[in-house]
């Protein structure tokens, strides 16, 4: 596991496009799909990260609070499904049966779209605006694995509720940090 950051990308950013399979239910789900009338969060996560499932339960919790507010929220996994067989598409479908989420998990298997949003880590996480334009970009709060910060959801949901009162964005924006996202060697 290498600790690494999330890249940061310049607000305003458009949300790139992408038509991605829901290996739960064997659909397709777009960005137009997933999006909110108020906004949408992208988030780059998978099975076998101890960041992500240090997070899992208040992802779920955030997920059903934004989905109230109007707000999409949709979670990917990019990892290289045949090295990480953990993060192989039947193994999606059953975590997200398992622990009921609220949101489509889809399955980035040529990995085009995590390099659109140039997604590093798992979790990294991307707030959007009701016209697609990034507002926030970075982590859900201070906890991770080991340290004693309250797994609350501060940090997004204190973009999420600036972005739905239509203040600027919050600043500083940290990056998030987790497991590198496992790229298939070209």
């Amino acid at each position: 596991m290498a600790l690494t950051p999330s890249t940061m990308q310049p607000l305003g950013t458009p949300a790139p496009a992408f038509a991605l399979p829901e290996p739960l239910t064997g659909n397709t789900v777009s960005l137009d799909d997933a999006r909110g009338a108020s906004g949408l969060v992208v988030m780059f996560i998978c099975n076998h990260c101890p960041y992500v499932k240090h997070v899992r339960d208040e992802l779920i919790r955030f997920a059903r609070e934004a989905q109230a507010r109007g707000v999409g929220v949709v979670a990917i996994s990019a990892n290289d499904a045949e090295n990480y067989p953990e993060d192989a598409p039947e193994k999606m479908a059953a975590e997200a049966r398992q622990h009921g989420f609220p949101f489509p998990y889809l399955h980035d298997a040529s990995q085009e779209v995590a390099k659109a949003y140039q997604a590093a880590c798992t979790p990294d996480f991307y707030c959007f605006g009701a016209e697609l334009k990034l507002f926030y970009r970075g982590r859900l709060d201070a906890a991770t694995p080991g340290n004693d910060a309250p797994n609350d959801g501060a940090d997004l949901r204190a973009a999420l509720d600036a972005m739905l009162a239509g203040a600027n964005p919050p600043e500083p924006q940290q990056p998030s940090m987790g497991c590198n996202i496992k790229w298939r060697a070209a």
